[in-house]
């Protein structure tokens, strides 16, 4: 009688038999993987997508960099130069599905290029950061010394003098209440937050507001 070999292959060694439940488990670990894979392909093909609609975004210097290093094919330029233009929803949606495409076809050394530009238009610039520590320097001048106000004015003549002094003195008692209550934290006011934005509204007339600035309730 001749033997029946049973069905099966090798893994790693050892021999799985069809139908086992060593063959069932594997058979699904590999289901799963592959189903991860394209989970994986959809999240980043998304992700490329994505930040190409980001790249419409993108300030004309950092755009220009990217274009000139050739991180940017010229189609691609084009397309998100058309992108702009239109103001359809779905002629807008086919042409960023289009882009998307394109992003695609990028190597990753120009994927990490956008990424980075990107990056580096959400920080603030050099200029803002200075203007940004020089208004606090001023701000601080001002409430802390009467002789600081003359300096302000001849710097900018233009402010409202009166309503500074009045905002200096607020912030002054603001503090001095704060003296006066040992062990408390020290908490500024509304008048030390104005004194604040009016200075750096003065040295950055352009600059956008912040909304983590916008007016709280005093704490008096």
């Amino acid at each position: 009688m001749s033997r029946k070999f049973t069905k099966g292959y090798f893994v790693r060694g050892q021999f799985v038999a069809d139908g086992s439940e060593l063959d069932l488990e594997l058979k699904r670990e590999l289901k799963g993987s592959v189903d991860m894979s394209k989970t994986d392909m959809k999240r980043e093909s998304d992700r490329l997508q994505a930040l190409g609609e980001q790249l419409l975004t993108l300030n004309s210097t950092l755009f220009k960099k990217l274009v000139d290093a050739e991180h940017l094919s010229e189609k691609l330029v084009i397309t998100l130069e058309d992108a702009k233009r239109i103001t359809n929803f779905e002629g807008r949606r086919r042409q960023m599905q289009f882009v998307g495409k394109l992003m695609r076809k990028l190597d990753e050394e120009s994927v990490t290029a956008i990424e980075a530009a990107m990056e580096e238009q959400r920080k603030p610039s050099a200029e803002a950061t200075l203007a940004l520590h020089q208004a606090e320097q001023w701000r601080d001048r001002l409430i802390a010394d009467d002789d600081a106000l003359t300096g302000w004015m001849s710097l900018a003549p233009q402010t409202d003098v009166q309503h500074l002094r009045t905002l200096i003195r607020q912030a002054r008692k603001d503090a001095q209440g704060v003296k006066e209550r040992p062990g408390e934290a020290l908490r500024h006011g509304k008048a030390f937050r104005e004194v604040f934005l009016l200075v750096r509204a003065t040295l950055t007339p352009n600059a956008q507001p912040d909304p983590d600035e916008a007016e709280e309730p005093s704490d008096e």
